[in-house]
């Protein structure tokens, strides 16, 4: 436990010698510093310190408030960096390689080398790209949640439905319980559930959004652990193990998703957005790398970013890689090819 990093107590994982290089690897949703179990040892192996903390919201590091009328702004992007920084300072590390970003991680891991090259000297974003700041302070209101309500089939996106105040109730007292809950979140955003086969959508539009799995684009009248009950398989899946899942289900049981569940409330109240455009136009200039499972909707669930990415988003992007035999948990699915990625990044010439 590292105590005093911007008003919280983080709780960290840590592999190697603490003289080494360091990497951060910033977990997502809904996941914990134990995600990065079985690539820490390798990286560690491999000649780096490797820090995992649990993130603001997650696990057993405390300190944030967890009530959804409380304070909403700690959770926004620029403190998640501040959260980053602070808790290199308390370990005494001036800068890190790199840092790496998994899930909701990947944008938190983003705008710490785009503010802060200094400190990261290189990034590695997972699953979830990159497209920079956002253009304007104040976007238009935007028609497709209405659109998307409308269809024949009436559909919600999740993560305005992450955004609701019953969201967390839903998923934490769910009548599958919590345990089978995530067992089958997990299985139906991997590449056991062989009915993810991504593809690029043509457009931000109803009806292309409604092409993706009911996980992302839900059906309008359900809830997520409606959503993906009737998918949940009757035995672990070989690349998490009941015990290795009860980590998760013993953590979120003890806390809740409502704290994690804000960093997606930042994301579509827009009141944060004016911090971030001021930042428009700039670019990682840091070298950068993206890895995400084959599997994974997770790339093309915003149509463009990838080539956004590539575009304009990143100067230096040194290698998009789809990882095969992976879904969205792309490093717990599949850790000895994203070691392998990201110790080849590391050691690019």
């Amino acid at each position: 436990m590292v105590a005093g990093v911007n008003g919280l107590d983080m709780h960290v994982l840590e592999a190697g010698d603490a003289a080494a290089p360091a990497l951060l690897l910033l977990h997502g949703f809904p996941e914990l510093a134990w995600s990065w179990r079985k690539v820490m040892a390798p990286l560690a192996q491999a000649g780096f310190h490797v820090i995992a903390p649990d993130q603001r919201g997650y696990g057993r590091t405390t300190g944030w408030d967890g009530n959804y009328d409380g304070d909403l702004g700690s959770f926004r992007l620029t403190n998640l960096v501040l959260d980053a920084i602070r808790l290199l300072k308390k370990l005494k590390i001036n800068s890190v390689e790199a840092v790496v970003g998994h899930d909701f991680g990947s944008p938190v891991a983003a705008w710490c080398a785009l503010l802060h090259p200094e400190i990261f000297k290189s990034v590695a974003l997972m699953s979830a790209p990159f497209t920079g700041p956002p253009a304007s302070a104040s976007p238009p209101p935007d028609p497709v949640h209405a659109e998307l309500a409308a269809l024949a089939r009436p559909r919600k996106h999740y993560q305005w439905y992450y955004s609701t105040r019953e969201a967390d109730a839903d998923m934490l007292q769910c009548r599958q319980g919590l345990h089978d809950f995530l067992r089958a979140y997990y299985h139906v955003k991997s590449a056991d559930w062989k009915e993810n086969r991504p593809y690029e959508l043509k457009a931000w539009s109803a009806a292309e959004l409604a092409k993706m799995p009911t996980y992302y684009i839900m059906d309008l009248g359900e809830n997520m652990a409606q959503t993906v009950a009737p998918h949940m398989p009757t035995q672990a899946a070989a690349w998490l193990t009941e015990e290795e899942l009860r980590v998760y289900s013993s953590e979120f049981g003890r806390t809740g998703f409502q704290a994690a569940l804000q960093w997606y409330r930042c994301r579509t109240d827009g009141k944060f957005d004016a911090e971030l455009a001021k930042y428009a136009g700039r670019k990682i200039e840091v070298p950068a790398c993206f890895i995400a499972g084959k599997s994974d909707w997770g790339p093309h669930q915003r149509p463009g970013s990838l080539a956004k990415m590539r575009d304009s988003a990143c100067a230096r992007l040194h290698s998009c890689d789809f990882v095969e035999g992976a879904g969205h948990w792309v490093q717990q699915e599949q850790p000895a090819e994203v070691t392998r990625l990201l110790l080849a990044f590391l050691r690019r010439s």
